[in-house]
């Protein structure tokens, strides 16, 4: 597909999952070399991939910044209307032949809002790349010293904020993330399948905590929490 030409570029950069240190070089590179950065959130101060990145780069303090509403629901009409904001905003400024570094916890290809801004720029034959970052479920699994997959070992990755019935049948290693409201219902199912599980509520922030067993999950715990659970060998 062809692309406009001189304008500027919008990239999807991943931050990881909580820890500055995990933030890659190309990230970095990315970020200073864009004249705007963009983020999902209606202030900086609330913003924890800006947080993130603020401790490891000071300097984006000084850069434009867009904010870009992205609420939590599961309103399809209310979502594709802020998803449609966000890009006509940043189509703006790719106009202009400024590029923009969108923010990102973890990596943009995993559950990321990112990627409907990031289809609705191509479909307008702008420019936009993805930038890698660590994923939320691989910093869990080194938080927690262990590993998600050996050998042939397969590995599921589920939204937890929708049903997992399905996914309590299949062997290997379960990820459940991005649970929010719902992290009782996935931990009760868990409970009811028999399966042994740990939990990581803000991996690499400094308000992490670790959940070495089902019984410990809370009833309430941060958006951003992740179970692991293994088939028994």
């Amino acid at each position: 597909m062809n692309t406009l030409s001189n304008v500027g570029t919008l990239y999807g950069v991943g931050v990881g999952p909580g820890d500055p240190e995990l933030l890659t070089l190309k990230a970095v590179r990315i970020i200073q070399e864009c004249e705007y950065i963009a983020i999902p959130s209606t202030t900086r101060e609330s913003c924890i991939a800006y947080q993130i990145v603020l401790k490891a780069l000071p300097a984006i303090a000084a850069k434009n910044c867009l904010l870009i509403e992205m609420p939590m629901t599961k309103d399809t009409s209310l979502l594709i209307q802020k998803h449609k904001e966000g890009a006509s905003a940043i189509e703006k400024i790719l106009k202009t032949g400024a590029s923009v570094a969108f923010l990102t916890l973890g990596d943009p290809t995993v559950y990321s809002t990112y990627l409907y801004l990031h289809r609705m720029i191509t479909d307008l034959h702008y420019s936009a790349a993805i930038i890698s970052g660590i994923p939320s479920f691989c910093a869990a699994a080194a938080a927690l010293n262990t590993g998600l997959v050996e050998g042939a070992e397969p590995l599921h990755i589920y939204p937890g904020s929708y049903p997992i019935e399905e996914s309590l049948t299949l062997s290997g290693t379960k990820v459940y993330m991005k649970s929010g409201h719902q992290i009782a219902s996935v931990r009760d199912a868990l409970q009811q399948a028999n399966v042994t599980a740990s939990m990581i509520e803000n991996c690499g922030m400094e308000q992490e905590h670790i959940y070495t067993s089902i019984e410990e999950i809370p009833e309430q715990s941060s958006y951003y929490s992740i179970i692991l659970t293994k088939s028994e060998s």
